[in-house]
């Protein structure tokens, strides 16, 4: 009997040539679903592949009907799957994938809904924002005790690249809550569709990025698209406008900062976020106290207590967990899909949010304006596309 091997990605592993023995032999391989060869090969040169690794057949075919000679398909197990194992992983895969976006587009609504009952009844965003950020960072330090999550592990060089992120995050979150409180949900969404031109602007002025014509014109049908919503807006506001407007500017150096200071960290999105959060908390609750304070705060809270009913405090629970909980599955949905997903998954997120916001809270819509939030969303459509 004798063997050759060659080391390929599906490759002829033997050569079998001994008659008295081939029947036998292709039984004893098809009963077993993987060996580890201890032969000795004929042709030295050709001993290119690792015999301390087991095998997987794939496929044995009879290739000569005179002679005894089969041609016997494998792979080494650590660089290859059966084809079964790859269909499963991968519908698996999608499963998860599809899990993810319907969670994180839910929970992204129903906090929509909540953070603009919230700021109707009790205007005041600062600590709105800050009691959304609270709430998280409470809820993962309750985690990590308990060790229902695992704690990151950190150090100071990690603190410190995170910090202009968190700055970047807590001036986005801040902005975009003082705009929910002055327009529609839907406004302020169709507003924020607009940042992957503020994101292409950076990158070409700030960091000397250049990006194929594609992507250019992509943006003629974000910016026009959000033009002509925001001018025929029946309930425009400028503060909710440029509310929307920083929002977008504030999130796209967040994006920055996170790519540029995080590559090689080996901390979860999860945790990320999670860490991302306690810092925003820091930095951001001096500065609520300093513009609203205790004593707004307080006036405010019972006024919409006696107007509202003890229902008011669930608002401001609800609103502040479904926050953290879809900021939470967005980072972690980034851990197993692509960029370019992520930008499609969140550009479908911000429909459903203008759709449900539109029906919940009964805006009334112009036929003009609710061109305008095609035209940017198609826009936004396009751009990711582009951008691949």
């Amino acid at each position: 009997m004798s063997f050759s091997f060659k080391q390929s990605g599906l490759a002829t592993c033997m050569n079998v040539t001994n008659s008295g023995f081939h029947k036998r032999l292709i039984s004893t391989i098809c009963s077993r679903s993987s060996f580890s060869p201890c032969l000795n090969l004929q042709n030295p040169e050709r001993r290119n592949l690792s015999v301390s690794k087991p095998l997987h057949i794939s496929s044995i075919e009879k290739i000569n009907e005179k002679k005894p000679v089969f041609e016997c398909k494998a792979f080494e197990a650590d660089k290859s799957q059966p084809i079964e194992v790859e269909v499963k992983s991968e519908a698996a895969k999608r499963l998860k994938i599809g899990i993810y976006f319907a969670t994180w587009w839910a929970l992204n609504v129903v906090f929509n809904i909540y953070n603009k009952k919230v700021l109707n009844a009790y205007p005041y965003p600062w600590l709105t924002s800050t009691l959304s950020l609270a709430c998280g960072s409470l809820m993962m330090l309750i985690s990590w005790a308990t060790r229902i999550a695992e704690t990151p592990k950190t150090d100071f060089e990690f603190w410190k690249t995170l910090f202009p992120v968190a700055v970047a995050h807590t001036i986005g979150h801040v902005a975009a809550t003082v705009s929910m409180s002055k327009v529609a949900v839907s406004f302020t969404h169709i507003i924020k569709s607009g940042e992957p031109a503020f994101s292409v602007l950076v990158s070409r002025f700030l960091l000397g990025e250049t990006f194929p014509p594609s992507v250019y014109l992509s943006l003629v049908p974000i910016i026009g698209g959000c033009a002509l919503a925001a001018v025929t807006e029946l309930n425009f506001n400028m503060t909710g406008f440029m509310g929307a407007m920083i929002s977008n500017f504030a999130f796209v150096l967040r994006n920055i900062f996170s790519k540029k200071g995080m590559k090689g960290k080996s901390v979860s999105g999860m945790n990320y976020y999670a860490c991302l959060s306690l810092l925003s908390l820091l930095i951001l609750t001096p500065f609520a106290v300093a513009v609203e304070g205790p004593q707004m705060w307080a006036a405010g809270w019972q006024k919409a207590l006696s107007e509202i009913g003890p229902q008011f405090i669930w608002w401001v629970a609800a609103q502040s967990i479904f926050y953290h909980l879809y900021n939470q599955v967005s980072y972690m949905s980034l851990d197993e899909i692509s960029p370019l997903t992520f930008s499609v998954g969140n550009t479908m997120k911000r429909i459903s949010v203008i759709v449900s916001s539109i029906i919940i809270f009964h805006t009334p819509v112009q036929p003009i304006n609710a061109l305008g939030a095609a035209i940017a969303i198609l826009g936004t459509f396009l751009y990711s596309q582009a951008k691949a």
